[in-house]
């Protein structure tokens, strides 16, 4: 059984998963940025672990040996999942693998905007020791603060009651919010009126791609922050550039952009009320563990003829 890792794994994570793999597996690890190592590799593959480097209908259609797409995490967008029924590949996922990360790194983007710890630890190790008072003027507690959380699933099903914890009013949106959701589920509009924060945690469809446009940032309230750990695409970014100009955000915590890697120079890049990571809100070595024994588990699945986990395509 051959199969490619397509991430640029650290050595300690490979000699733990090479502990975990049956001796007849060929496991290989591929750097998502090195084209030319998977090129080479990608003959043969019977089984993708794949993160984020997209599989396209293309790359699908030039191994007839590929069996399998596992995705180590949730969202599919980035697999051609017409290609891959096309030719017989099973496409499966892994919902809430990467759910207490993702929680976790949101509340933590949050915590940095209240402190504005984007700026003020750069300003101390550039010699600058007092607070600005226009920064003093910006730093609060999330206690007493409302939270609008644009999605009901995984991740805010982790985030709401961290957030209620600290005395934050949490509330909520969602079209089809499940029957034991026991936070405010409000039109998305009014929700956007009344959050000093707004959390975004819903998938990239057709009906919300760049649903995040200059119209909806005009009904945030004045002075509100956006995070963003979801899809870069939900935003467009020209009007988030403007939303902040104006002033009608006062910030934005971004893990996710439209274009990724970030082309150097980036705009947003560029700005001191941006707090920008690069994609990293699922990665821990926890979340790796849980994914990756479940990735183990689904390819001996397919090795067995069993049914496979989480099957999407």
């Amino acid at each position: 059984m051959k199969v490619l890792f397509h991430f640029n794994a650290s050595t300690a994570l490979m000699d733990w998963l090479r502990g975990r793999v049956p001796p007849d597996w060929q496991l290989l690890c591929c750097p998502e940025n090195d084209a030319h190592a998977f090129e080479s590799q990608w003959p043969d593959t019977q089984v993708l672990w794949h993160v984020l480097k997209p599989v396209t209908g293309e790359r699908i259609a030039a191994n007839p040996s590929l069996r399998l797409v596992q995705k180590i995490g949730v969202g599919v967008n980035t697999i051609d999942l017409e290609a891959a029924v096309q030719h017989k590949v099973a496409v499966c996922n892994m919902p809430g693998v990467n759910s207490r990360a993702v929680a976790e790194m949101a509340m933590s983007l949050m915590l940095m905007a209240a402190r504005r710890l984007n700026q003020i630890p750069l300003q101390l190790r550039q010699g600058q020791w007092p607070i600005a008072e226009h920064t003093q003027a910006q730093l609060f507690e999330l206690h007493g603060k409302t939270v609008g959380l644009v999605g009901t699933g995984h991740v805010p099903r982790l985030l709401a009651p961290m957030l209620q914890a600290l005395g934050v009013r949490v509330l909520s949106h969602s079209r089809h919010p499940p029957a034991d959701w026991h936070v405010p589920v409000l039109p998305l509009d009014d929700l956007l009126a009344q959050s000093d924060l707004v959390s975004l945690h819903i998938p990239l469809t057709p009906q919300t791609q760049a649903l995040f446009n200059t119209e909806r940032f005009s009904r945030f309230k004045h002075g509100a922050i956006l995070v963003n750990t979801a899809r870069g695409e939900l935003v467009d970014e020209t009007a988030l550039g403007q939303a902040l100009d104006s002033g009608q955000l006062s910030m934005a915590c971004l893990d996710v952009f439209a274009q990724e890697p970030m082309p150097p120079g980036h705009p947003l890049l560029m700005r001191p009320e941006v707090i920008a990571t690069p994609h990293m809100a699922w990665l821990t070595q926890d979340m790796f563990q849980r994914a990756l024994d479940l990735a183990i588990d689904n390819t001996r699945r397919m090795a067995s003829g069993l049914e496979l986990l989480h099957r999407v395509a």
